[in-house]
């Protein structure tokens, strides 16, 4: 198979969905890969380092999508990219189609094959391909909401661990999942008072038991989330329903009842996000304010550290790149259903329910079912 690698084109997006190891695989198996030539640069990677496993060197991503049979991204094809996208390709990368009908339309129009890595379940129901970008953006939240919670940036004013004297921030997490725990965790580290919601309870009874003593858990109704976000400093966002638009928790309204200053980190921005007034930016711009609360909607928040991330995730993915490149999707996925389920769109028709669900689209079962 010939694969693809381009280089990726959202603002400040420093991943790249292979690493070397990654293409010296897929070469020793007899497959052709084509790197877009500085792909990997914002991740330390040069065009030596692809070279010297095989791979071979395109000056544009035109050149990449001509000629690749199957291309590995790590965020949805922009507009460019949807144009240079044809029948029968498959595109496999990170699409979060649930909150994009524009993307979704314009998939389908391409007649191709789109894999989403968020979709794809292990054996116990765990999202691998999404885990690890998961946890970058988790811990990054708690960096991005105290900076700014700075009262340059327009925040309080307020240190997240406080001082001998000082009343540290408060911090409310709104889910409990793999971005929640890490937001928690480092959260905690930094000597802030944080409290996690969700409505999961041996989830709760979980988390009660591992975090250290300044984190603790309530279960997330209406009148315990408004009791919550009267004091919080900062609130993290990190509601997750695979594959579907994450539900809306805070309204606009429930948004006046936070301090002037406050800060919103919603880490589920790419699927909606579960607060009303949040939507995506860009790292360039990645705050705005509505009712004197500091919006944080970057989604595509780990590609600041693209080498960190670059690696996290490639190591999560290369297993599937490989099944599909050495079977093609089709036999790869009639192999295994999990994989199968990453199958969002094909061929024209939507074949990931909560996708169908979104935008009252016909849902058709992919065709290996």
């Amino acid at each position: 198979m010939i694969v693809g690698i381009p280089k990726e084109t959202k603002t400040h997006e420093y991943r790249v969905s292979m690493t070397p190891v990654g293409v010296d695989e897929l070469v020793r198996r007899g497959h052709t890969v084509l790197v877009e030539n500085n792909a990997g640069a914002g991740s330390g990677i040069l065009n030596d380092d692809y070279k010297s496993v095989g791979a071979k060197i395109v000056d544009t991503a035109k050149d990449v999508f001509a000629e690749a049979e199957m291309i590995t991204k790590v965020k949805e094809p922009l507009a460019p990219e949807r144009a240079m996208m044809r029948e029968g390709q498959v595109m496999f990368t990170y699409f979060h189609f649930a909150a994009d009908r524009e993307l979704t339309d314009e998939v389908i129009r391409t007649g191709s094959i789109a894999i989403a890595y968020e979709t794809i379940p292990d054996a116990q129901g765990r999202l691998p391909l999404l885990t690890p970008m998961s946890e970058v953006a988790g811990k990054m939240s708690i960096q991005e909401g105290a900076k700014y919670l700075e009262r340059p940036m327009m925040g309080r004013g307020i240190l997240l661990g406080g001082v001998p004297g000082v009343e540290p921030a408060e911090v409310l997490i709104i889910g409990g999942g793999v971005v929640g725990m890490n937001a928690a965790k480092v959260a905690a580290g930094l000597g802030a008072n944080v409290t996690i919601m969700d409505v999961d309870i041996d989830r709760l009874r979980y988390l009660d038991d591992v975090m250290p003593a300044n984190v603790h858990t309530a279960f997330s109704e209406r009148l315990a989330l408004e009791k919550h976000l009267t004091t919080a400093d900062l609130l993290i966002g990190a509601v997750l329903i695979p594959g579907a638009r994450c539900p809306v928790l805070v309204s606009r309204e429930q948004l006046s009842l936070m301090q002037h200053g406050a800060v919103v980190v919603d880490v589920g921005v790419d699927q909606g996000g579960c607060v009303e007034t949040i939507h995506p930016t860009t790292h360039d711009e990645p705050t705005y304010i509505i009712d004197h609360v500091v919006h944080y909607g970057v989604a595509n928040m780990p590609g600041a550290v693209g080498r960190t991330s670059t690696y996290a995730l490639t190591n999560a993915t290369l297993p599937y790149a490989i099944r599909l490149a050495d079977a093609g999707y089709r036999a790869a996925c009639q192999q295994d259903s999990r994989l199968a389920e990453g199958i969002n769109i094909e061929r024209g028709k939507v074949t990931h329910k909560p996708v169908a669900d979104a935008f009252d689209m016909e849902y058709t079962p992919p065709l290996v079912a």
